[in-house]
């Protein structure tokens, strides 16, 4: 017989080190969810608390069955703010003012690119906006 830690013995806390992580992802998703949530008092919201607390496994059953859709709901809300505020981000940063554009397309007009009534249409454009 061995002494040492065997391969199942490696397998099997690997295994159970997955569990763990994956219980604390859902418990932590779950508390987070119930500070998020709207549309729960601050009684309701102390309610869930206490019982994902004092009974963890009943208490996060619970709750995923009773406010799962909501909860994807939030998830939703959540990333289509995220996304929107990073549109908002984005065009902040890549908009180019009126001025700069007027005076590329002076720069064009000159060079001969455009034509001048290419360059008031466009100048037309950019003050209309």
């Amino acid at each position: 017989m061995e002494n040492g830690i065997g391969f199942f013995d490696i397998v099997w806390s690997i295994f159970w080190l997955f569990l763990m992580v994956a219980w604390f992802w859902v418990m932590i998703s779950v508390v987070a969810d119930v500070f998020r949530s709207k549309d729960l008092s601050g009684g309701g919201k102390a309610l869930w608390i206490a019982f994902v607390i004092l009974i963890p496994w009943l208490g996060v059953l619970c709750y995923l069955i009773v406010r799962g859709d909501k909860m994807h709901q939030h998830n939703v809300e959540t990333m289509n703010q995220i996304e929107e505020a990073q549109k908002d981000y984005i065009r902040s940063v890549a908009s180019v003012s009126a001025a700069d554009e007027l005076e590329r397309l002076a720069k064009l007009k000159e060079s001969g690119h455009l034509t001048e009534e290419e360059f008031a249409a466009q100048k037309a454009k950019i003050l209309a906006s």
